[in-house]
């Protein structure tokens, strides 16, 4: 009988509230709630919804820059092999400027040669490629290698890494060329490309994502051609790179985020609604 009998609160007892400080409250456990705590639970508030078009095509930006540095490799390569002289290699560097700034313009957004000759050809290949790949995975793809005009955020601590290490990549391969000149030469044209093709691209998606598109497509085709006529099997690779970060890449993303679950309550920690920096 008495089993059976609820035993009612005592009218003494005091109201239970839900405080984030202030220690525990009488006649109730340090992990005691009520009913109404989970009353303001909320799922999935954060999750986005992602388009698998606009993923893809978010995506064409890093295929876009991965066509950029197998320029600049080509480029590497042709110089180390004598089939591009530093004349050439000048008038390219100026044609590059001139280019970059007029693109600027048109969308109104204004060592010792000898450093590395102890260590072996292999060796530097090696660590040209760590870098570069180093590179590829901190450059920020949705921003600008320098800050933007007209933008209020300057890079982020992960971009000025991978600007360096394109850089010394750039100097690692400047100490197999035979002159100064040619020193001179490729480390302006690897500057030029690194430091500011991304602040091309960048104002060129601000100002036109239809022209972006275009000139992501292009710029990738030029390249898949230029690597065909180098090797055969890089540009199988390139091909093949190309096709996962634009195609299959998105593709996974939009799939695991069926598996998405996340839950939001009042046991959340705070968020200032205002900005610090103000």
């Amino acid at each position: 009988m008495s089993g059976s009998v609820k035993e009612e609160p005592s009218p003494s007892r005091p109201k239970w509230r839900k405080v984030a400080y202030g220690g525990m409250q009488p006649e109730y456990d340090d992990n005691y709630t009520d009913e109404s705590f989970l009353e303001d639970m909320v799922m999935n508030t954060n999750v986005v919804k992602r388009d698998l078009l606009k993923v893809m095509l978010d995506s064409v930006s890093i295929s876009q820059y991965i066509s950029i540095v197998a320029l600049v490799i080509l480029v590497w390569m042709h110089t180390l092999n004598s089939n591009l002289d530093e004349n050439s290699l000048l008038l390219l560097d100026t044609s590059l400027l001139g280019l970059g700034f007029l693109v600027l313009l048109m969308t109104e957004e204004i060592f010792s040669m000898n450093f590395f000759r102890s260590i072996s050809s292999d060796s530097i290949w090696a660590v040209t490629a760590a870098l570069l790949i180093l590179h590829l995975f901190l450059h920020n793809y949705s921003g600008s290698t320098i800050r933007a005009p007209g933008s209020h955020k300057n890079p982020s601590l992960m971009s000025c890494i991978s600007l360096n290490s394109s850089v010394v990549a750039s100097v690692f391969i400047a100490s197999r060329l035979p002159s100064r000149l040619h020193v001179f030469a490729v480390l302006l044209f690897s500057l030029q490309v690194f430091l500011f093709a991304p602040l091309v691209t960048f104002c060129v998606k601000k100002y036109s994502s239809r022209l972006h598109l275009w000139i992501s497509f292009a710029l990738m085709a030029v390249t898949l051609a230029l690597v065909y006529s180098f090797h055969k099997l890089f540009f199988v690779l390139l091909m093949s790179l190309f096709v996962f970060v634009t195609a299959v890449c998105p593709y996974w993303l939009i799939r695991i985020q069926e598996y998405k679950f996340e839950i939001n309550g009042p046991w959340d920690e705070a968020k200032l609604c205002f900005d610090i920096t103000e």
